[in-house]
């Protein structure tokens, strides 16, 4: 692919945003997004490359918040003292990329369900979530670790809800609860 074919599909993939984002139900009209059928060939391929774009922000904002030179031999979702508690780590970088790109997120949080490969891309990202907050191990489940991923997901988009919540109370310590003991 060409910058020029590069940037074509970059406009598109705004364009559905922006349009997508005016739905009440945040759902792509693909047949009026101009060049969508051309460069995309079915919206499910868009959605793909929309969540593409998300897993970019998301693991970069992963990145810097948990791996650093003086980390880099460290396994995800490891908790030690020294380098602090990754669950919180892992909701932050989540509410970071969540605030940095809300329409896109929104976009692909509402049309999940509706095509099989944007569910299996989605049910990886809630499996890295899992393992890389410590709630899951990679050796646990697939099933498992994409239940786990969905709970603290569900959790973070709650957070800005009103509750009635002891001031202090982090996310993590509510997950701990939930989760199962080893």
């Amino acid at each position: 692919m060409g910058w020029n074919e590069y940037y074509r599909r970059r406009r598109i993939m705004d364009n559905a945003v922006d349009l997508a984002r005016r739905d009440d139900d945040h759902r792509i009209p693909f047949d009026h997004v101009d060049g969508a059928a051309t460069m995309f060939g079915t919206e499910e391929r868009l959605l793909l490359a929309l969540h593409h774009r998300w897993t970019q922000l998301l693991t970069g904002h992963l990145r810097a918040r948990l791996a650093g030179p003086e980390n880099a031999g460290e396994i995800p979702g490891e908790r030690s003292a020294e380098h602090g508690d990754h669950l919180d780590t892992v909701s932050r970088a989540w509410r970071a990329a969540v605030r940095a790109e809300p329409d896109l997120h929104a976009v692909l949080a509402a049309n999940v369900q509706r095509h099989p490969a944007l569910r299996r891309a989605h049910q990886a990202e809630l499996r890295l979530l899992a393992v890389t907050s410590g709630l899951g191990e990679p050796h646990d489940g697939a099933d498992d670790l994409a239940r786990i991923g969905a709970t603290l997901v569900a959790l973070l988009d709650q957070r800005d809800r009103p509750r009635r919540v002891r001031p202090g109370r982090s996310v993590g310590r509510w997950l701990r609860r939930l989760a199962p003991s080893a």
